[in-house]
């Protein structure tokens, strides 16, 4: 159970992925060559995997060499041998029922059949009404037409209501995959609240669905519209995906495009076999072998106190040795590492922290090892501001005719930052050196300051250059 845990906690996004896209692929291969000679040779060579697996685990380095070897080749044999039946596979399907669609019954069914007829009856429009019956027996309600007996086909619908038809007139009655009765005369609804622009044949259909659970599809003639009739309640059908899904309810049947109910387990079993299948080789790839890596990570120190700034450290950074699978070990970097110590509540003076695992933020499916150094030493202190006078850093010998008679700072101080404790023993602060070999007359120099030790930076609006104004005179005699 914990090994489960641990490789559901380690999975990211991107392996979820991984999984879903291949199992899916492996999926539509199988839909795509069901029933195939190819599906059985495929059959095997996952066998093949498996035992290849087995033998790995087991040492049996031959075996499993042999086993690698007739898996390799037995993919290629596939692509030789079974071009001319994968071609015809994909040459016979359009993109859609490749990516998506259940592969049809070769056979057309009264559905498809009946639902072609109605569209083209539709397009042309010409005036149609076909009675689907349901499980109550008809009887007397409708005066019977011709007997035919002939299984429906999108042809025979068509030209029992072609205009120049004598039966054309009357109801086509479906029964199963027949045309049962032809011209069939259907008892009228009284109803009056049916709209004025349905005519006799939508009246017929309201009249015979209220004394009976049949289906009546009428097609229009003046507007070419289709128009179901059930339970006595008229609903216009927007399109044939909509008259096909409703058969199928009406019949108990599954629409065009699906798989029929019996098949829908043996898809939902092969699905989730993919999926199987696709997880054990993503998981003897990804972890497999052990890698393992070393990485400097520097340490981040979060949620210090108000005022509070770090005086001194003993490691900026520590030594992570990192394990886990090739792939996810070659795919890391830096930046996705982090050690992260939290300075919560930490007062002024000197601090030591172990550094433990949970302060270490991975990547998922990477491992840390070992961790160098395990403790740092941290002193802390309030950060404040002092006012120091600036003082000009003379280096070298002035000419011997010449001696500095005055010296103006502008401006003569600044501010700078850093530890309380650290301010409190610093009294001035220098300029950067001057040399004063080459002065030969009076002038002025712009010149940067020299942050003392213990201070963290010039203030903020405070000065950090400075104006030497000089002035030299020959000596005194």
């Amino acid at each position: 159970m914990k090994t489960i845990a641990f490789f559901l906690a380690s999975l990211r996004w991107q392996d979820l992925v991984d999984l879903l896209l291949n199992s899916y692929i492996l999926f539509r291969l199988y839909v795509l060559f069901r029933g195939t000679v190819m599906v059985r040779v495929l059959t095997g060579l996952a066998l093949l995997w498996i035992a290849q697996l087995l033998s790995g685990r087991l040492g049996l380095i031959l075996t499993s060499w042999v086993i690698q070897g007739i898996i390799a080749a037995g993919a290629l044999i596939i692509i030789i041998v079974f071009r001319n039946e994968i071609r015809s596979v994909f040459q016979a399907r359009s993109l859609r029922s490749i990516l998506w669609g259940f592969p049809r019954h070769s056979v057309q069914t009264p559905i498809e059949a009946i639902t072609a007829a109605v569209y083209e009856l539709a397009r042309r429009r010409i005036g149609a009404l076909m009675v689907i019956p349901g499980e109550k027996d008809l009887g007397d309600i409708f005066q019977n037409g011709i007997p035919v007996d002939a299984r429906i086909s999108r042809e025979m619908l068509v030209s029992i209501f072609w205009p120049d038809n004598p039966v054309h007139d009357g109801a086509a009655v479906l029964n199963g995959d027949r045309i049962a009765q032809v011209g069939a005369i259907l008892p009228l609804s009284r109803r009056e609240d049916l709209p004025s622009h349905y005519g006799t044949r939508h009246r017929a259909a309201a009249g015979l669905t209220e004394q009976s659970d049949s289906l009546v599809i009428v097609v229009s003639e003046e507007t070419g519209r289709v128009v179901a009739a059930r339970s006595g309640r008229l609903v216009p059908i927007e399109d044939n995906l909509s008259l096909a899904r409703m058969l199928a309810e009406h019949t108990g049947q599954s629409a065009p495009g699906e798989p029929p109910r019996d098949e829908r387990i043996d898809y939902a079993v092969a699905g989730l076999i993919c999926l199987i299948l696709v997880v054990g080789v993503w998981f003897s790839f990804s972890r497999g072998e052990e890698t393992l890596t070393s990485l400097e990570i520097p340490i981040e120190y979060l949620k210090r106190s108000a005022g509070m700034e770090i005086v001194e450290t003993s490691a900026g950074a520590v030594r992570l040795d990192l394990s886990g699978s090739g792939p996810l070990i070659r795919a890391l970097r830096p930046e996705q590492v982090k050690v992260q110590v939290v300075l919560e509540k930490m007062g002024a003076g000197a601090h030591s922290i172990v550094l433990t695992p949970d302060m270490v933020r991975l990547p998922p499916g990477i491992g840390l090892k070992k961790m160098t150094p395990t403790t740092v030493e941290i002193t802390l202190d309030m950060v404040g501001e002092k006012s120091l006078p600036i003082q000009v850093d003379w280096v070298g010998p002035l000419p011997k005719d010449l001696r500095i008679v005055s010296v103006e700072v502008d401006p003569p101080r600044t501010r700078v930052v850093g530890s309380r404790s650290d301010l409190s023993a610093i009294a001035t602060i220098y300029t950067e050196k001057v040399s004063t070999t080459g002065i030969e007359s009076s002038g002025s120099l712009a010149i940067g300051l020299v942050l003392p030790e213990g201070t963290t930076g010039i203030a903020p609006g405070a000065a950090d250059r400075v104006t030497v104004h000089y002035e030299v005179a020959p000596p005194t005699p």
